[in-house]
């Protein structure tokens, strides 16, 4: 009898193991829309999306310039929707997104310093939210510039497949 439940607990375990949710970590002490950590089980599969940048909000403006994308807001809001459409191709959606890196230039209207702001401005429309509550864990990192000098912001993400 022992043998058979044993036999049939070691049968069923490897269930389990797939079964499982990824895990976020809150951020101690903080109401920050970021994961401290976020763990994903094995089993799970790991979606790598390459950096996004802006589209073009303003079909008039020169192309290399900020007025063709928009501010940080609305650049954020863009690349974050380009993101969404990606994954919901994919059979995903935004709240399976577990890492995100935010690459952000510095902007003259902010005196040369990225504008945090409004990055979360637009990525708080997105993450966070009653709709969609799960929180990836989260870095934005000021760079010296993107591959078009309109860009002010690109972001790649990882996500997991339920």
């Amino acid at each position: 009898m022992q043998k058979a439940a044993l036999l049939a607990l070691l049968l069923t375990t490897p269930a389990f193991a797939y079964a499982q949710d990824t895990i976020r970590y809150k951020l101690p002490n903080s109401n920050f829309p970021i994961s401290a950590a976020v763990e994903v089980p094995a089993g799970k599969s790991i979606v790598f999306l390459s950096g996004t940048v802006p589209p073009v909000v303003d079909a008039k403006a020169p192309k290399d310039s900020v007025a063709a994308y928009g501010d940080t807001k609305t650049q954020t809001i863009g690349v974050l929707t380009a993101i969404q459409k990606q994954l919901q191709s994919m059979h995903m959606d935004m709240g399976d997104i577990v890492k995100m890196h935010a690459f952000l230039v510095g902007d003259e209207a902010h005196g040369g310093r990225m504008d945090f702001a409004g990055f979360m401005a637009g990525y708080t429309q997105f993450f966070g939210t009653k709709e969609q509550p799960k929180l990836p864990a989260r870095s934005a990192i000021q760079v010296a510039g993107l591959a078009n000098p309109g860009f002010r912001v690109e972001i790649e993400v990882t996500a997991v497949r339920p």
